[in-house]
């Protein structure tokens, strides 16, 4: 078995077509149908004819990828897609060989289908080594190290875990593709806030988070609450429009229907306009269904979304939470977009 790594576009462009498809998709929309390419040599030329300015290191990372999608990745093999708009990965066995299409948009052209097994599964479930490989600068690339490929298909499908190494290959696994040094830094303090800010804590971290943005809130104690973590509301007093119901789970597994439907409850019952769903472990499917109907009423934070919250926030958040969360900016080379 293979695991491959495929990414939906630099800011997840393509996530959701590829999840209401059941495909895997990627860009390089000036390069043709790659079955008309009958070699790696082909391949190379037209890149190069594609993308004229782009420097030799550029073009032969293009074609590595191109290759590898088009003729090394195999139906029966499995593939992972970090999402960047959710807090989650989705994972899935490759169908088909590969596949040129023009129905699916300018930016997905070079195409597999997929048979999705799961689509909900936290990053935060996944150990940090594991993120590190899914954190790859590349478009496509192989997961390969510390036993990447049986570690993932076992947490996807709910199977017994497996040794982080198998001894025959320690010392012999092939090198992967570079960091993302970006994600990987995000994915080290989703881990942090998973250890350190659970229950009440999360809901702490939440409230102050609205605070920044400007809100007055107020949070309910420790235990019990009716489904009310926090009210928010504009003025002195929140009493001012918009007012806010929020409901926060901090639990790793992502919540179904009946915890959004409690909230919209929630929401009648303390007379608030909107309500807020704050769900650490994400959302099933279900959820994010019915919640388009609510588009105007509800809004969906997961992980990342808590995540980019605290970044924009973090300076306005009180010094006792800075204390227990302690972050630094730092300068880092962006990287080139890898289609």
């Amino acid at each position: 078995m293979t695991l491959w790594v495929v990414k939906g576009g630099k800011t997840g462009e393509r996530e959701l077509r590829m999840l209401e498809q059941s495909v895997v998709g990627i860009g390089w929309e000036e390069v043709p149908d790659l079955m008309t390419l009958s070699s790696r040599e082909q391949v190379t030329d037209a890149v190069r004819e594609g993308y004229p300015d782009a420097k030799e290191a550029t073009v032969y990372n293009y074609v590595g990828q191109l290759w590898a999608f088009s003729r090394t990745m195999q139906p029966g093999d499995f593939v992972v897609v970090p999402l960047k708009t959710r807090g989650a990965i989705t994972f899935g066995e490759i169908t088909s060989s590969y596949e040129y299409r023009s129905d699916l948009g300018p930016d997905m052209l070079h195409t597999r289908r997929v048979k999705w097994l799961r689509t909900d599964i936290p990053r935060t479930a996944f150990d940090s080594d594991l993120l590190y490989t899914f954190g790859s600068a590349m478009t496509v690339c192989r997961a390969v190290r510390n036993n990447a490929e049986a570690r993932t298909k076992a947490l996807a499908l709910n199977e017994p875990r497996v040794a982080t190494r198998k001894p025959a290959d320690i010392g012999t696994e092939p090198d992967e593709a570079p960091l993302d040094i970006e994600q990987a830094a995000k994915d080290e303090v989703l881990q942090f806030l998973s250890s350190k800010f659970r229950g009440h804590d999360l809901a702490r971290l939440i409230d102050a988070i609205l605070q920044g943005q400007g809100m007055t809130t107020k949070m309910s104690p420790p235990g019990p609450d009716g489904g009310v973590d926090i009210l928010a509301g504009s003025g002195p007093l929140g009493f001012e429009p918009p007012r806010i119901c929020i409901q926060v789970k901090s639990s790793d597994s992502p919540v179904d229907v009946t915890v959004f439907r409690s909230l919209v409850g929630s929401m009648q019952a303390v007379s608030a306009e909107y309500g807020l769903l704050a769900c650490w472990g994400g959302f099933k499917k279900t959820v994010y269904q019915e919640a388009q109907n609510a588009h105007f009423k509800v809004r969906l934070w997961d992980a990342t979304d808590i995540l980019s919250g605290i970044f924009e926030y973090y300076d306005k958040l009180p010094a006792t939470l800075r204390t227990d969360l302690p972050l630094k900016r730092i300068w880092a080379l962006a990287l080139e977009e890898r289609q």
